[in-house]
Order: structure tokens, then sequence, then C-alpha cells
């Protein structure tokens, strides 16, 4: 929901990668973003105009001199009404210009007149992106205050191998979240645990459950967007790890726990979204377990609770809990709670579809440790991990 709304410029200079282009235009317009376009000449001679006035549903601009319906100059129309501003592809050229303060088209000569966020995304072949001019053109623009999304490394349509690949458009999009966010978190140290431990059976097989962890990154994600310093604790899973967040990979619950344990003292929020094994097997084979075996009995121990232990250990931090339950959700939400010494505890029933392990949304509430209950309806994981946070910052520092 951050996007929604948002005035947008895309500012598209002459490369190869102008298709991914598209692309960032058309996630900016999913997210409801208002998103205007400005391209170079030679950026026209890869992508017609056409294709991104048919996807922003606007004119595109590609002369200096183009005026909008009040007849005012698109390129300082557009700069003043601009919440950010993205160019991608970044040639050589381009950074070029405005490193020196070039104005002689459309696009550079807008650059100049904005004053909102702008981010500068290159893409060139290795050697050009390399060379010691352009790493200096870098340098000058991040001094003056632009945000630089680095390429990505590999092979090149030149057939070169190395950085210079146009940023993923969804990772140039999170970027663009993370510098538009409020830093409301600025100073403080979060730590989330996120996804599942795995216990162990033998050299093949282990015990685990159903957490994917998107409901951890996700908040992850939201904390460091709003400028926390971040440690993500996370199991194995499958979720991109988010900008600017410091990742600890583990997959026993002991291993979670020292993790844990490590930097706790020095947190000032901690949230336990980790589904922690409570169980391992008491003995772990050497060897793999055969299956001619008829019946087989594995003796289970019990994993240290790292959420009580913490809770123990509290002195001025906030600490947050998740339940998942199958039922009596509010009984058992509040008796973990108050037996583990929480601020919060987020619960919800596992087990259905569109809600818990796996799904992209959930139904939550939120339990406070005041005794007041917030029940939130089915919403996205990420839309519950703003909320989460809104109201860590209303309980702990308001």
């Amino acid at each position: 929901m951050l996007l929604k709304d948002k005035n947008i410029v895309l500012c598209v200079s002459g490369g190869i990668a102008v298709y991914k282009s598209i692309e960032i235009l058309r996630l900016l317009m999913k997210v409801g973003a208002f998103v205007k376009v400005i391209m170079t000449e030679n950026a026209s001679k890869f992508v017609p105009p056409l294709t991104f006035e048919v996807l922003s549903n606007q004119v595109v601009c590609t002369d200096l001199f183009n005026c909008t319906q009040d007849g005012s100059v698109s390129h300082i129309s557009w700069a003043e009404a601009a919440d950010a501003v993205i160019v991608a592809p970044a040639t050589a050229n381009i950074i070029a210009k405005l490193a020196m303060g070039i104005a002689d088209d459309a696009l550079s000569t807008f650059m100049l007149a904005v004053t909102s966020v702008k981010i500068i995304c290159p893409a060139m072949n290795t050697h050009m992106y390399e060379n010691r001019a352009v790493q200096r053109n870098i340098d000058n623009l991040e001094q003056d205050g632009f945000k630089v999304v680095e390429p990505g490394a590999g092979e090149l349509a030149c057939g070169t191998t190395g950085p210079g690949r146009l940023a993923e458009p969804q990772q140039i999009l999170d970027r663009l979240e993370f510098y538009l966010y409020k830093k409301d978190l600025l100073g403080k140290k979060v730590m989330v645990t996120a996804g599942p431990t795995i216990e162990p059976l033998d050299p093949v097989r282990y015990i685990t459950n159903h957490s994917s962890g998107k409901m951890g990154y996700a908040i992850a994600k939201e904390a460091a967007c709003r400028g926390a310093d971040v440690t993500l604790i996370t199991g194995p899973v499958n979720c991109k790890v988010p900008f600017n967040v410091k990742t600890v990979c583990v997959n026993t619950a002991d291993q979670m726990a020292d993790a844990v344990f490590k930097d706790f003292d020095e947190s000032h929020i901690v949230i336990k979204v980790a589904a922690v094994a409570d169980f391992k097997p008491e003995l772990v084979a050497d060897h793999k377990i055969k299956k001619e075996k008829t019946d087989l009995i594995i003796n289970l121990t019990k994993n240290r609770d790292i959420l009580l232990e913490i809770g123990k250990r509290k002195k001025n931090q906030f600490i947050v809990g998740f339940a998942a339950e199958t039922r009596e959700l509010k009984i058992n939400a509040r008796s973990k709670l108050l037996k583990k010494n929480l601020d919060i505890i987020v619960g919800n029933i596992v087990g259905k579809s569109d809600s818990g392990f796996s799904a992209d949304t959930n139904r939550v509430t939120f339990f406070f440790k005041d005794g007041v209950d917030e029940v939130l309806p089915l919403m996205d994981k990420t839309d519950v991990a703003v909320c989460l946070i809104d109201r860590i910052i209303e309980k702990a520092f308001v």
C-alpha cells in the first residue's frame, strides 16, 4: 500500500535492458502507483514509446518541448509532482550527464529539476561499468544524494560476463519502497526469527513443520524499511532476503537458540515468528535408517524453549511471540503471553488454505499484555507486518 497513488516517474535511457523497464512499469502499476515515463531518443529505438503509453495510460515524454494539456512544461511540472524518480536502465552516457549537470534532452533536463528521491539503476557492458570514469560519475551521483541500485553480474547481451546487468525489477521496486518509508525505527535494533527448524533423525531424514518463513521475512523487511538495524535468524526457507537485513541461517532449534541468545542483550525489539521444533530425536543415527525395520520407535526429547528463556532474561526489550493454534486460540495465546513474559502475542488458527503456513495471506489476532485484543481481517502477510510494526511502535515508543 506504500506506493498506492504515489507519483513515480520512470526514466528510460537507451540500452538493451529497456525490456526490463517494461516490467518495472508493470509492477508499479500493479501496486497502484501513478506512473509517467520519460524516454531518450535512443531508448525509443529499442522499444517504441507506444508500449509504455499503453501500459501506463499516459503520454510518454520524449521531447524537451512537450507541453502538458494545461500549457505547463512537462519536465518541470512532472518534476514538481514526483514522489520519486527511477532511471532504469541508466546508461554510461546518462550517468555522465547527470553527474556533470548536463541538460540537453527531456530526461537530463527533467532530472535537474527533481527534488524528490532519485534512484539510478546502471546497466551496461562490464568493461564500461568498471571504467574509472563511470565509477567516478556514480560516486559523484551518490555524493549528490542519488540512490544507486547496483547492477547484477552474469552473462550480458554483448557476450561478456560480469557486473553490468540491470537489477531485477522486483529488487528495484523493493529499493524504491525502502527509500520512501518513514524511518520511525531509526536507531533501533530488531531481531526477527523466521521459518521452521529441522531436527535430524539420520543423515537423510529429519523432523520439521510446514512454516514457509513468509511472515517472518515480511516483518524483517518492514522493520528494515523503517530504518531499524535488523537481524533475521532463519531456518531453511525459499524466501528472498530483504534489502538491508543481516541474515543468520540455522537448521536446528539449538542453533537458533544460540543465535538468539548471542544478540538478545543488544536488541531493542525481538519478534519470534519462527516455528521452532518443540522436540528432537534423543539419538541421531550415524547412517541411514533402513526400511527393513518393521517397527521403529523414536524417542524424543524437549528442545530449549527460546521464547521462555528470553522472557526470563528480558530487561528493557520489547518481545513479540507468535502462537499457531488449531483450537482455543485466545486461551492458549494468552496463557503463552503470560507464561513467557511477552508484550504482544500474535495468534492465528492454522490449517486453512488462506491463512497460516505457506499461504500469502493470514488472519491473526493481536493479544496485548494489557488485556486488549485486536482482531485483524484476512490480509496479505505484508500488510500484517505493517500493522504489527505500527502496534509495536505505539506500545514501545509512544
